[in-house]
């Protein structure tokens, strides 16, 4: 009988159909996974990384993205015996490990030992989906970014990201490709913002988008305009763009102690479906 680390190896292209398979049991909450497969094709070259695959009897039976993020897919105890023991075997790459709650908690366990402690680890962010029309009125102010609107944008991300993770993206040189990524979801029409003249007021990113989920991301209130309720309608507005032009569901995950950004993703109507995990490094 194969040990559970000969049950998992790297995947590449011609694992495409089995990956597909997997990912289409729950297309939504799996979205960044799906977004990677998809762009990337499993080609190591655009990939930054790997994504590891786990057998049994019956086929592919999960899934590890592993490249700056470690993401676990529909992984059994066994699965995550395996993918801890390639993650061990390599070393420590990645800047967090991110997924369902359960899984990444059960594999943080069994690295925690060689690669903790970790800078930050938030074990119970909710999982929320929107799969209709918001229920506040969207911002007319917020559009999608233009190539001539990074300038403005880019320290307005900045900001975010150091915000939320508390580290900046420009941190060890990561200024150039921070900044392309920017300019990348931008060509997109994945990213979005209200600005008045030079200043950014509202901005926020669709991370991953498939024909089944976008995912909703680094949304950000200029702390001058905060308290006024643009969230909610910014939020509205970049979900409504969504759900016509990419797909039939909006998701995302908040921290569990972010309470204002709750509070506005209720009032857009946005429900929980479960729990997510991030371990920072």
């Amino acid at each position: 009988m194969a040990t559970t680390q000969q049950r998992a190896r790297v995947l590449g292209p011609t694992d495409l159909p089995e990956v597909r398979r997997l990912l289409a049991r729950d297309p939504v909450t799996h979205v960044f996974v799906d977004h990677r497969v998809r762009v990337t094709q499993l080609e190591p070259r655009w990939l930054g990384g790997e994504v590891w695959g786990y057998g049994d009897e019956r086929g592919l039976a999960a899934l590890c993205h592993a490249a700056a993020n470690l993401s676990p897919v529909e992984a059994s105890a066994d699965a995550l015996a395996a993918f801890a023991a390639l993650a061990l075997a390599q070393g420590r790459k990645c800047g967090s490990i991110m997924g369902p709650h359960q899984q990444v908690m059960d594999l943080w366990r069994l690295l925690e030992q060689e690669w903790g402690p970790a800078r930050s680890v938030r074990p119970r962010q909710p999982f929320l989906v929107l799969q209709s029309t918001p229920r506040v009125p969207p911002s007319s102010d917020v559009r999608r970014a233009r190539a001539r609107d990074i300038d403005a944008l880019y320290p307005a991300c900045v900001a975010m990201y150091t915000e939320e993770l508390g580290v900046s993206p420009e941190a060890g040189g990561g200024a150039e490709a921070y900044r392309a990524r920017i300019a990348q979801l931008i060509s997109r029409g994945h990213a979005f913002v209200h600005l008045r003249g030079d200043e950014v007021v509202f901005k926020a990113e669709l991370g991953a988008v498939t024909p089944h989920a976008s995912q909703l991301q680094s949304v950000w209130v200029n702390p001058r305009y905060r308290g006024h309720g643009l969230a909610a309608a910014g939020v509205a507005a970049v979900c409504a763009a969504a759900l016509k032009d990419f797909a039939p569901v909006v998701s995302l995950y908040v921290n569990e102690h972010n309470e204002p950004a709750r509070r506005a993703y209720d009032r857009v109507g946005f429900t929980e479906t479960g729990r997510f995990a991030t371990i920072l490094f």
